[in-house]
């Protein structure tokens, strides 16, 4: 029987309200935060329930991504899933020694964000060549580097906006959004944005939306000096508020899973901000562990396995 280890990655988030500072600490790589700064977003986690519900729902996603790997699997090939978070526990390091205590010589590695850029996924994949160049014998991995058009990916998401379309009246604007980064990764040729306005496109393609019914923005921008892609989702909200706009369907296109960025950024900060400007925002559910998403990740996975003769 050949195992076959399968590494998903994530971002991470606080356990709890305690974990915080650490986890903050983290994202910073040991840089100090402001007690203000601290203090926002210990309360924003306080709103969405003192608790990041990433590693749950990640938890939920690799199991099941597992199962219909297995189901499909010739009878000796066995596939196992692991979970590495790059800013929290369990960290990517402490998984590849379990990955390799249990034995693993080879495995396929993706990160739960469909979206590839140079500060992002590419980070992810630094960590895990750093833990394994630590160990005596490391596995082999094939890296899935983006899958932002993957059929079924987008065969989800076109689900959620007409789901999401059905509850709301005809003039709705849809606005697909992603986390934002820095503007300079569009002059180092990244193609994160790219990526991610294709995702737009095909799904507004598949659902049948025309130009005029769709449109993208960021959200979520850090907290730095340097300017960060824009429009914010809670700006660009109002400024179509002033447009004439009166219903709005949000579609987090970057995100696979509920986080903060979703639960505060979204259902929360822009809300509020919609609701300021007299405009209806409603948000599609996050993918999550949607059927039709485990079989993109599944789908994924075996067209990338590679096992080493």
């Amino acid at each position: 029987m050949k195992t076959i280890g399968v590494l998903f990655m994530a971002y991470g988030g606080p356990d709890s309200l305690d974990d915080i500072p650490d986890f903050l600490a983290d994202i910073r790589h040991g840089r100090p935060t402001s007690q203000a700064i601290l203090d926002e977003i210990t309360e924003n986690y306080r709103k969405i329930g003192g608790k990041s519900p990433l590693l749950e729902i990640t938890q939920r996603q690799a199991a099941l991504t597992e199962a219909r790997l297995n189901a499909g699997a010739p009878p000796d090939v066995h596939y196992k899933g692991y979970l590495g978070m790059r800013h929290w526990t369990p960290w990517i390091a402490d998984t590849v020694q379990q990955m390799i205590d249990d034995g693993v010589e080879y495995a396929v590695a993706l990160v739960l964000a469909p979206h590839y850029s140079a500060m992002s996924i590419a980070k992810y994949f630094e960590k895990l060549d750093a833990a394994l160049a630590e160990q005596e014998h490391p596995f082999s991995y094939t890296a899935i580097t983006s899958y932002y058009d993957h059929p079924l990916f987008i065969e989800a998401l076109a689900r959620r906006v007409e789901a999401g379309l059905a509850k709301m009246p005809a003039d709705t604007l849809v606005i697909f959004s992603a986390h934002s980064l820095p503007v300079r990764i569009m002059e180092e040729g990244d193609p994160y944005d790219t990526q991610l306005r294709e995702t737009a496109r095909l799904v507004a393609e598949r659902v049948g939306l025309q130009p005029e019914q769709w449109t993208f923005s960021y959200q979520s921008a850090g907290r730095t000096p340097e300017p960060w892609l824009g429009p914010q989702i809670e700006n660009y909200v109002v400024e179509l508020a002033e447009k004439g706009y009166k219903n709005l369907l949000s579609v987090p296109v970057g995100f696979v899973a509920d986080h903060v960025e979703i639960l505060f950024d979204i259902d929360l900060k822009a809300k509020q901000a919609a609701d300021g400007a007299g405009v209806r925002l409603d948000r599609v559910p996050s993918l999550n562990d949607d059927p039709l998403f485990v079989a993109a990740l599944t789908d994924l996975v075996r067209e990338h396995t590679r096992m080493p003769q």
